[in-house]
């Protein structure tokens, strides 16, 4: 069964916000919103394609899921706590069932952070998710990728290459000796990523730099050094990796250029130590310190001994 466009609108991602700083929501030309005082606004815009970005059968709840999570975690990054959004949604047919599936990811992550929906737009063609997301920072207080500094430490929270890999087993790149479990584990990774926005609002004030992990530590943590004109030495010995990755022979370009891990990359001047562990210690998520920032430019890599290793990966590019 197919909709018309403002019964898909009203039907399904029309309900009434219980923020007070929503002044006009959906069903006017624009949404009208209040920024509260003291407050800066982070914006942030992301596109998934179908075919590009998920699979074209992919679950629609997790695309509805995923489509909203890849944009808090920037806000996370920014240390921005997030407040509304809008959607633009392309859609090849207005599937209901479909749709009921979306909308209910989509809602099912918004609700947990009070997030409200406040406009957007529908349209006929090849799939393809915009949400735009919108945060609050208190005046001066914004994590940024410049920042860092020699001698900091290099954090990142949770575990890097999971969805990486989930992504393979979706392509049929079935790795040897993968248990139920844990290839239930790397395809949660990859469809459902968690935006670590505790973390990012208890780093602000702590963190000298920040971004999040969307096209794989090594790109990502490049934008940060230079940002920041400075170098790296990374010990692949203290990426963190889950259970579930452990048990595979996987190679580290995968592990660190990947990408699709949304965990927050950190530095911390080392005089911070003591204050950013009191500030996680309740956050629910694991953190750990991979590497320190140098004086030349360039990112370094090393194992457990300390010589040099060679990592062939450039990170995820959108256009090669």
């Amino acid at each position: 069964m197919s909709l018309m466009e403002f019964e898909m609108i009203a039907h399904y991602f029309t309900r009434p916000s219980q923020r007070q700083d929503v002044v006009q929501g959906i069903g006017d030309d624009c949404a009208l919103l209040r920024v509260p005082a003291g407050m800066e606004l982070a914006v942030t815009i992301d596109t998934l394609v179908g075919g590009v970005h998920f699979l074209q059968d992919a679950n629609p709840y997790a695309i509805g899921w995923k489509s909203l999570a890849v944009s808090l975690s920037d806000l996370a990054a920014m240390g921005a706590e997030p407040a509304w959004a809008t959607l633009a949604l392309t859609l090849p047919e207005a599937s209901t069932s479909w749709l009921a599936a979306f909308s209910r990811g989509l809602f099912d992550l918004a609700d947990q952070y009070g997030l409200a929906l406040v406009g957007g737009n529908t349209s006929r063609g090849p799939l393809s998710i915009t949400v735009q997301a919108h945060g609050f920072v208190p005046q001066g207080t914004a994590l940024c990728r410049r920042g860092a500094a020699v001698g900091d430490l290099i954090y990142v929270t949770g575990t890097l290459g999971d969805a990486a890999v989930g992504l393979d087993l979706c392509l049929g790149h079935e790795p040897a000796s993968v248990a139920p479990t844990a290839r239930d584990y790397l395809l949660t990774r990859l469809n459902q990523p968690e935006p670590r926005v505790a973390v990012g609002l208890a780093l602000r004030g702590i963190a000298s730099s920040a971004i999040d992990l969307s096209d794989g530590l090594v790109a990502d943590l490049g934008h940060v050094l230079l940002a920041s004109g400075v170098g790296a030495t990374v010990d692949l010995a203290r990426i963190p990796r889950s259970a579930a990755l452990k048990g595979l022979i996987i190679p580290w370009e995968k592990v660190v250029g990947g990408g699709d891990d949304y965990e927050l990359c950190f530095t911390v001047p080392p005089n911070r130590q003591g204050q950013l562990e009191a500030a996680l210690h309740d956050v629910g998520c694991a953190y750990t310190p991979i590497g320190v920032i140098v004086s030349r430019n360039g990112l370094e890599w090393c194992d457990a001994t300390g010589q040099a290793v060679v990592i062939a990966a450039t990170g995820y590019r959108h256009f090669p």
